[in-house]
């Protein structure tokens, strides 16, 4: 497949830091038309504009969504649908970790809505766009914290009977990352759309700098002189989005640039397809998309 990002749209979830801000300005060098989004309009700006005078390029758009708030995912996609515009790339890059359980106004454990049930659903309302402007590519931010999850408890993704553990709700949900991208490449055999999960490695971002997760907080500062860089974070993002050397791959995990074997519990493809099927129960959709 002749694959390039010139002039094609993508959307990047998180683009106003961080990696996915480098995932976005690397696209947009490249010729892409950029949408960054994120529930922060007044960074998305900032962001738009840096990136814009940094590439010297001007298609760069801001949108804004708050994966917390299936109705703010819904009010985005409506949007971005009645704009008839294209779409041939979305990265689902934005996510976080909380320390203490929070309920979103959904009624979800935050950490699990926003870094999966929130990209989930708005990844199904824009795929109607993906398979019409196909080929097309659908990259999700993962994490190797998913080496540390146990599995899936079906009975209580929103941590509600157990002493909640911030660390294993970020695992849980990025073992999701990988379900979810899985089952989506399955279930998008024979539309011309892929769809890969990665891993950045440990990055100099600012992750859990915002929130409420102090321990973690320190933790990152203290490891970041030993950290990657944003932009070295976001290469495999943009190689996954931008590469044309992807023939005849879907649905794997990446790092470094490479496929990467992910850990014996995430290859559970009968656990990938539960959680598609509760997850379109959570979100309220019919069932009936990819």
């Amino acid at each position: 497949m002749d694959w390039t990002p010139e002039g094609k749209t993508a959307i990047v979830t998180g683009a106003n830091t961080g990696i996915g801000k480098e995932i976005a300005q690397e696209l947009a060098a490249r010729g892409a038309h950029v949408v960054i989004a994120s529930r922060n309009r007044e960074k998305c700006e900032a962001a738009a504009r840096d990136i814009q005078a940094r590439t010297g390029k001007e298609t760069v758009d801001v949108m804004t969504v708050d994966l917390a708030s299936f109705a703010s995912v819904r009010a985005f996609a409506s949007e971005y649908l009645g704009s008839n515009r294209p779409l041939h790339i979305l990265v689902n890059n934005a996510g976080g970790t909380w320390s203490q359980r929070r309920p979103t106004d959904d009624g979800h454990e935050t950490t699990f809505q926003v870094n999966h049930l929130g990209p989930f659903l708005l990844t199904n309302l824009l795929l109607p766009r993906l398979k019409e402007s196909a080929p097309a590519r659908i990259v999700t931010t993962s994490s190797t914290g998913h080496n540390f999850s146990r599995g899936l408890d079906f009975d209580d993704l929103d941590r509600e009977k157990r002493r909640y553990k911030s660390m294993q709700a970020y695992s849980d949900s990025k073992l999701c990352n990988i379900y979810f991208t899985s089952e989506l490449a399955r279930r998008l055999e024979g539309t011309s759309v892929t769809a890969y999960s990665f891993h950045p490695g440990f990055v100099r971002t600012e992750f859990a700098q915002g929130g409420d997760t102090f321990l973690l907080s320190i933790g990152t500062k203290l490891g970041s002189p030993f950290a990657r860089s944003p932009k070295k974070g976001a290469e495999t993002g943009v190689f996954l989005a931008a590469t044309p050397d992807l023939d005849g791959v879907n649905g794997d995990y990446f790092f470094n640039c490479k496929p990467k074997r992910t850990s014996t519990v995430a290859k559970d493809d009968a656990a990938a397809r539960k959680l598609w099927e509760v997850s379109e129960h959570m979100v309220g959709l019919s069932g009936d998309r990819a």
